[in-house]
């Protein structure tokens, strides 16, 4: 008898057929659920429906001219809804920005007027005083510790002191006086307050800036390394910290950028009606922070766009004017926000569940 033993071929089960059996984690979501869950295209259908609504119920939306009013109404809130929007991504809030919209319109036009001088000077040093003022709050945030609401809301008050409490100091009045005569104005107000005619609308320029910065914005935050630090600062600050990210830098210069918004929409307001009243901008800032909510910006902090708050902006200066042009009581347009602001925290909570669940 042979002492060896011919080895069989081992006999191999084939894979069985069918389709593979997926324990709901790592199972491929509907192409529409995964769209939805990005806040800006939720945003972007909230915009159209709030369009086709005042479509309906208002028929002088449908003009070109009153489409140009709203979205002039849109960009003097989506100019600063921007910067208010990247300060929310890295984490921080500031309440003072509608009063230091007219911190620096006053600013301008007070040195401007009561020291005779070309109205650029008053730009220049407005802008100055602006950076400032965002200097301040961003490095009181980070040398305190404390939260940017308590900082932002000392800030707050002080600026409406000041604004009140100056203005009548050198005008003896509420509001500054016509700068509409001194020298530089004319140029001045063709940068910041002018308009053009597009087929027989006219249409202002802020329309094009509030667009320009919109996608400088996106640019920034999605193809520099500046942008990767706002995430990152407003995900995690100290994990940021940890790989390298200048966190001290990155949130003192988003506040100095909330900071360039408001200088520049205040100088639009100045040289639009030539005057400021230094009792307003309080409530403001709530438009603001609310805008860049609704277009996606969570509450946390570390996740957002830059094109979220521009339909932000939009469904703002629909409701605006829409309710204007529709004969209703404009004071409805606090309710409509209330419901806006809470449709969108809802969806945000949402969007977040969504994109975390595996």
């Amino acid at each position: 008898m042979s002492m060896t033993q011919k080895a069989e071929p081992a006999v191999t089960t084939p894979p069985a057929s069918g389709p593979k059996e997926t324990d709901g984690r790592t199972a491929q979501r509907p192409l529409a659920i995964r769209l939805l869950a990005r806040p800006e295209v939720g945003v972007f259908l909230g915009a159209v429906a709030v369009y086709v609504f005042f479509l309906i119920t208002a028929p002088p939306v449908r003009e070109a001219g009153s489409m140009a009013n709203i979205l002039y109404q849109s960009s003097t809130i989506g100019i600063m809804a921007l910067p208010v929007a990247l300060l929310m991504i890295g984490g921080e809030f500031d309440l003072s920005a509608g009063v230091a919209v007219i911190t620096s319109a006053l600013t301008a036009s007070m040195l401007a007027y009561q020291l005779s001088m070309n109205v650029w000077v008053g730009v220049v040093v407005a802008l100055a005083v602006s950076l400032a003022i965002g200097f301040f709050n961003g490095w009181m945030v980070m040398k305190t510790g404390l939260p940017s609401f308590l900082i932002t809301l000392g800030t707050f008050l002080i600026l409406q002191g000041v604004n009140l409490a100056v203005t009548k100091l050198v005008t003896t009045n509420v509001a500054t006086d016509d700068i509409s005569d001194m020298d530089g104005f004319d140029q001045a107000k063709k940068i910041f307050a002018s308009s053009f005619d597009i087929g027989g609308v006219e249409v202002k320029i802020t329309i094009f800036y509030w667009l320009a910065f919109a996608a400088l914005a996106t640019w920034v935050l999605l193809r520099t390394r500046y942008g990767n630090w706002i995430f990152a600062v407003g995900g995690n600050k100290e994990s940021a910290r940890a790989v390298g990210v200048p966190v001290n830098f990155t949130k003192i210069s988003l506040f100095m950028l909330v900071g360039f918004g408001a200088w520049f929409i205040g100088m639009h307001q100045l040289f639009t009606f030539n005057t400021v009243q230094s009792g307003e901008g309080v409530g403001q800032e709530l438009i603001y922070i609310s805008a860049a909510v609704i277009g996606g910006c969570l509450l946390t902090g570390g996740a957002g766009s830059a094109i979220g708050p521009v339909f932000g902006a939009f469904m703002f200066g629909m409701v605006q004017q829409g309710i204007v042009y529709a004969g209703w009581n404009p004071d409805w347009f606090k309710a409509f926000l209330g419901v806006m602001l809470l449709g969108a925290v809802l969806i945000n909570l949402w969007v977040s569940r969504t994109a975390t669940r595996r």
